[in-house]
């Protein structure tokens, strides 16, 4: 089956024929491996409990949500309350492109702003997005067709509406719980606890997953980085030289690229920031870990 839910060291499998509440075999702490919601499992089961017994191939792995086997990272920002940072969004797609990952950025609450800046700069970057408004429901019909026969994972930070969308797009479910933006900090306040897999009757699933905080990429190489911006594969290889740094390198033609307005400068500007902030945890890391 595939494993639906995945809550301390329980892991609830879905055989086609119903929940199996699991644990993982003792090898797989010795392993160093964890099931994941989106794995598919084979397990035994005694009674009404059940044993993880193997893990199937992974096309993919998410550490922040903790998932596997994505087809499509939907990730869902807001440019009302709370204002997603494009460089929220920027780690998120180069970690989907690095993991061989479709993704889908849904702009929800378009009711209260139209998000006009953020789309040009998707748009320019060539990457698919979409507005939405759980509340009126623009946009729905549209996003229902998006994830359709997909294994669809939503993630995004806290507050811009994940859990409503998914109560748009499965109505027939009990209404998810719903948080309210702090008034004191326009921060959303974490209503998903946990990672959790939902059948779409249209076909295909969704993974709902807690608000992320952080995106990590500091375990990558720069060089990985860049080809996690898909629209600056096609500057690789044309610059003066070959160890560019892409920064104020003589004859980097990604930085004339973004100086002539063909790429997003709004990207080339978080790129770097994420290969700054790349840098900062490995010095630390570096830091603690000396003898």
């Amino acid at each position: 089956g595939r494993i639906k839910k995945a809550l301390s060291g329980f892991y609830y499998v879905d055989t086609g024929e119903g929940i199996v509440t699991c644990r993982a075999r003792g090898r797989f702490r010795k392993e160093g491996v964890s099931p994941l919601v989106g794995d598919r499992v084979e397990i035994t089961v005694s009674g009404t409990e059940g044993m993880v017994d193997a893990i199937g191939p992974r096309r993919n792995v998410f550490s922040r949500p903790a998932v596997a086997n994505i087809d499509q990272l939907v990730i869902v920002a807001s440019n009302a309350i709370p204002q997603t940072d494009p460089y929220l969004i920027d780690r998120m797609t180069a970690i989907a492109a690095l993991k061989g990952c479709e993704v889908l950025i849904c702009i929800n609450k378009s009711d209260l702003d139209h998000a006009d800046e953020l789309c040009a700069i998707y748009e320019k970057a060539g990457l698919p997005f979409l507005l939405t408004s759980a509340e009126t429901g623009d946009g729905i019909a549209e996003l229902r067709e998006r994830i359709s026969g997909k294994l669809s994972a939503f993630t995004g930070n806290s507050g811009v509406g994940k859990s409503s969308l998914l109560n748009a797009l499965l109505p027939e479910l009990n209404p998810i719980l719903v948080g309210a933006v702090s008034d004191n900090s326009g921060l959303g306040q974490h209503t998903t606890t946990a990672a959790r897999l939902y059948h779409f009757p249209q076909g295909g699933d969704i993974i709902d997953s807690p608000g992320i905080r952080e995106f990590g990429l500091w375990h990558l190489d720069p060089e990985q980085v860049t080809l996690g911006f898909i629209e600056f594969r096609k500057y690789l290889g044309g610059c003066k030289f070959r160890d560019c740094k892409h920064d104020n390198d003589p004859g980097c033609a990604l930085r004339e690229a973004a100086e002539n307005g063909e790429i997003a400068e709004e990207r080339y500007d978080n790129y770097h920031r994420i290969l700054e902030s790349m840098s900062q945890v490995k010095t630390r890391k570096n830091f603690f870990n000396e003898d």
